[in-house]
């Protein structure tokens, strides 16, 4: 006889807007396994901008879009005038950019490496200064950024549903593949269940604070930027103040 427990699959969404900023570490990775989901369920992701520049701006400081050049914001208002295109190039942008900062090391936020990089995806390198001069390009990232926060969002990767629904995370260090991936995923959409759900965490170790400095050795080395957790700057030289998920980051 069947048990009276359920393991009957949640329902899954067709499509999720993914927001992200590609400054981020765990958004990147976070990004890794939506991508993984996708190729194992055929999920339509449609990447969506949030300024963690903007988010935790400083009083008295710049607006992102104030400035000539501002690091997310640009690499951002770049993926834009790509998408106009196709949302695949931003796919692919956002992919490069990632790999770029959070596993190479390099410095995609400078305009001679974006311009590298669009170049090794086989784009013209002046689409880089074509997005700078077009003022449009920011203004999509300003209102899908002003969509995060009227929902309550406060950093990334946020996760908007077609219910209207919007998750903070997952947060991850490890991607998971394969049927491990799809297994997340649905304890992600099982969350849309429960709209008074709003906070799961996972307490960090100095073990589990260790391994994260390990692996964001790459970011480290190539951000030009302090991190910013909740209006606190991060200092990843000592765990013991690297407490929580690097929810902002501000180019100081």
């Amino acid at each position: 006889m069947p048990g009276t427990g359920s393991t009957a699959t949640p329902n899954r969404p067709q499509t999720v807007e993914f927001h992200f900023d590609p400054m981020c570490p765990y958004a990147y990775r976070t990004s890794l396994w939506i991508r993984e989901v996708r190729r194992e369920t055929g999920l339509t992701v449609q990447w969506r901008f949030f300024s963690l520049e903007e988010i935790n701006r400083a009083e008295g400081k710049k607006h992102p879009w104030e400035r000539a050049w501002s690091y997310g914001w640009s690499m951002m208002r770049i993926g834009a005038l790509l998408r106009r295109t196709d949302m695949a190039l931003l796919d692919d942008w956002y992919l490069t950019v990632g790999a770029a900062l959070h596993e190479q090391g390099r410095k995609p936020h400078q305009p001679d490496v974006a311009r590298e990089l669009l170049a090794a995806m086989g784009l013209d390198p002046a689409l880089v200064d074509e997005a700078i001069a077009d003022p449009t390009t920011g203004d999509e990232v300003r209102a899908e950024h002003d969509r995060v926060v009227a929902a309550g969002g406060y950093g990334v990767p946020t996760l908007l549903f077609p219910d209207g629904q919007a998750l903070f995370g997952p947060v991850l260090l490890d991607p998971p593949t394969g049927e491990a991936a799809v297994r997340l995923w649905d304890a992600v959409c099982t969350w849309l269940e429960f709209p008074t759900l709003f906070e799961l965490q996972r307490p960090k170790t100095g073990a589990d604070l260790q391994r994260i400095v390990e692996a964001f050795e790459p970011y480290l080395a190539g951000r030009d930027w302090q991190s910013i957790d909740r209006g606190r700057v991060v200092d990843f030289g000592r765990l013991g103040a690297a407490r929580g998920s690097d929810r902002g980051e501000t180019d100081g």
